[in-house]
């Protein structure tokens, strides 16, 4: 039997949250799994694959918790404008007209960004997500998927829709070698009226599945929700039961203190989108307040429509300096923090338990930075470094899995040139429709 071992040498590891967060030495990977990583070298065996980390740093895969990948088809088609001005007048009529082929060749054009970039898994809610699965066997990435579900529609609609998504959830759970997990999705509060949301709740009880829904990301849609039904999302979605599953909501721009309060009462996670909500001028959401909490807070990017690139090294820098900038306090959101909030906590938000750190039983999902660069030097801090100066453009070598996916910034399994070509005719295709 061939000896599926691979041993890292002369590397520097991060590990945020250490006491000593970068570590010089060696990393074993058998199998999907790191086997060792320390200081000492491991004893040597023949058929192991040996390799050369010097002039690299090696960290974990990033972990993206909020996105619709498959908009990257509208990067760029509808900016500097107000959220529900760019849904309603740009993304929806756009959206209408996307067949399952958009989909996969937006899709494909997103995980070929994220892979190149540095990003191991991501959160996806959309539509034709058979064909967003059938890109993620493909890829060799690892992914949340869900039939993100809007509910404004006729009852039969709804009941068709949210069909649909009960048997993706049950087609896919668990499948490409265990890297596609599913969960429940009612698009937001304001698109969903409360008998449909407690549909899709009893859905992931009857499933065991977790639910991930948009939250409070603009003022105006929290005043709609008091306007609706009296109160505030956070305290709505409590009373239709969405905390009594696992949860993750999306932004939570908007909280008051007792609904920061809720959230970590019923230990629901907040996937930060800083990009997206700049661009759209949604506002700032409460990290430092929601972390003091003890809320899990993840980092995404939202669709690249938003964004408008799928860069996480961007996000954790933006995660880093905004919450500095609006509090006053230079050591809000330190370097490890957002680190953690691009790789631990978001794994830990999307209910992935071995994934996120580079230690020995964990998933062996990680990243090489080209650390011999201008901009990265002198290695002073490397930690530092990776949060502050490097961006996707600095991701060498990319694994997930235990399998090399990426390689000298090459995608391994994706054909670069044909998924470039079909994402252009795709979005052609959409403006003639």
């Amino acid at each position: 039997m061939a000896n599926n071992k691979t041993v890292i040498k002369n590397g520097r590891f991060l590990v945020p949250g250490a006491i000593k967060p970068v570590l010089s030495g060696y990393m074993t990977i058998e199998d999907d799994l790191i086997s060792y990583i320390g200081e000492e070298e491991p004893l040597s065996e023949e058929g192991v694959q040996i390799v050369d980390g010097s002039r690299l740093l090696f960290m974990p895969g990033l972990v993206n918790t909020h996105g619709h990948t498959a908009m990257s088809l509208l990067r760029g088609y509808g900016d500097d404008l107000a959220l529900q001005v760019w849904l309603q007048e740009k993304m929806w009529p756009m959206e209408e007209k996307f067949t399952g082929d958009d989909v996969y060749w937006g899709t494909s054009l997103s995980v070929l960004e994220m892979l190149k970039g540095g990003t191991t898994t991501f959160l996806d809610m959309y539509d034709h997500m058979d064909r967003v699965a059938e890109v993620v066997e493909l890829s060799g990435i690892r992914a949340v998927l869900m039939r993100g579900v809007i509910g404004l529609c006729s009852e039969e609609v709804q009941n068709q829709k949210l069909a649909e998504a009960i048997a993706f959830a049950r087609n896919w759970h668990g499948k490409a070698e265990g890297r596609i997990t599913t969960m429940m999705s009612p698009h937001a509060p304001y698109t969903c009226p409360p008998d449909f949301f407690v549909k899709f709740v009893q859905a992931a009880h009857d499933l065991d599945l977790p639910m991930h829904t948009h939250m409070s990301e603009t003022k105006r849609e929290v005043e709609q929700n008091i306007a609706d039904y009296g109160l505030r999302p956070v305290a709505h979605l409590e009373k239709l039961g969405m905390f009594t599953r696992p949860s993750l909501v999306a932004h939570a721009v908007h909280l008051n203190d007792e609904e920061i309060g809720i959230l970590s009462r019923h230990n629901v996670g907040v996937s930060h989108n800083p990009g997206s909500n700049l661009k759209l001028a949604s506002g700032v959401a409460r990290v430092t307040d929601l972390l003091n909490a003890g809320v899990k807070v993840s980092l995404g990017t939202d669709g690249a429509a938003s964004n408008n690139n799928l860069d996480m090294f961007e996000e954790m820098r933006l995660a880093a300096l905004i919450h500095k900038g609006v509090s006053g306090d230079p050591t809000a959101v330190p370097a490890p923090q957002a680190m953690r909030m691009a790789t631990e906590y978001g794994a830990k938000s999307i209910f992935l338990d071995k994934v996120g750190r580079l230690a020995a039983g964990m998933k062996a999902d990680f990243i090489a930075l080209d650390i011999d660069q201008p901009h990265l030097l002198p290695h002073t801090d490397l930690l530092s470094h990776a949060v502050y100066s490097a961006s996707a453009r600095d991701v060498e070598h990319v694994w997930i899995n235990g399998k090399q996916v990426v390689k000298h910034g090459e995608c391994l399994t994706l054909d670069e040139e044909a998924i470039c070509r079909k994402a252009q005719e795709s979005f052609e295709g959409l403006l003639k429709r």
